[in-house]
């Protein structure tokens, strides 16, 4: 009875460390809008303001990349963010 019970404990220890030994899957990080989300170290290039004309009034639009954490592998998350204001047409 106690050579089983030794031998079932080396098999699971054995089946344990093998498991943990085993290599990891490396994360995928995708966005269904790769413009709104970019993985990575720098920041992408930034577009300058753009004013829109849309009939009675305009709209200035600008866009910022903004740091928003960091994968657990530890690269960098960055998100734009969006800002919109109505300006008079001239």
């Amino acid at each position: 009875m106690k050579n089983k019970v030794l031998f079932l404990g080396s098999v699971l220890l054995t089946a344990t460390l093998a498991g943990c030994a085993a290599t990891t899957i490396n994360p995928n990080y995708s966005s269904a809008n790769p413009e709104l989300m970019f993985i990575g170290k720098d920041a992408p290039a930034e577009k300058p303001a753009e004013k829109l004309n849309l009939g009675s009034y305009c709209l200035n639009v600008s866009e910022k990349w903004k740091v928003d954490g960091k994968t657990p592998d530890g690269q960098t998350i960055w998100t734009k963010d969006s800002f919109r204001s109505a300006v008079p047409c001239r």
